[in-house]
């Protein structure tokens, strides 16, 4: 009963924050880059942070961000992870790491997930992040623009989004 009503809650989250949304820096140059990921489907972070270099960043102006459904037995090392029990009942994020991620004024900031999810789609609407990039099956609603790529191929990804940001004139 309050998994639904967490996902419940987390809709209406995603509808407030939705409507209002400040698009005033959107046309702002690349210079810092976050990645939201659902580490169900992809697991292979370095391959995100190396796009630092190919969209010539620093490294430290890129950030990953993941999401898993349920937490390991195992520790890990990632401080940079969600987990549905990071959300309460009524929606509210109780993850500093995560919080101070959707606090930061990225540039771009990339929804790498495919499939509709409360969790991430909640984070993305809360974030403040400038222009928003989604891959095709994500709620069209969340992002600026939609990539429809394979999400394993980083190649092409990577060609699409550099193609798309520099005729958006997000490249210098």
């Amino acid at each position: 009963m309050f998994e639904k009503l967490k996902h419940r809650s987390l809709r209406k989250k995603i509808e407030h924050n939705l409507n209002k949304r400040d698009v005033s820096e959107i046309n702002s140059q690349l210079k810092t880059l976050g990645f939201l990921v659902d580490e169900a489907t992809f697991q292979d972070f370095e391959q995100l942070y190396d796009l630092s270099e190919y969209f010539g960043l620093q490294p430290k102006d890129v950030k990953v961000f993941s999401f898993l459904e349920v937490k390991r037995k195992l520790p890990s090392l990632r401080h940079n992870q969600l987990h549905n029990k990071d959300f309460n009942w009524k929606g509210e994020l109780h993850n500093q790491n995560a919080q101070e991620f959707i606090d930061k004024q990225f540039d771009v900031l990339v929804g790498y997930y495919t499939k509709k999810n409360n969790f991430l789609d909640a984070m993305v609407a809360a974030s403040h992040a400038n222009f928003k990039v989604g891959l095709a099956g994500a709620d069209p609603r969340l992002f600026d623009l939609l990539i429809e790529i394979d999400i394993n191929d980083i190649e092409a990804f990577k060609t699409e989004l550099k193609k798309y940001l520099t005729v958006l004139n997000k490249l210098k």
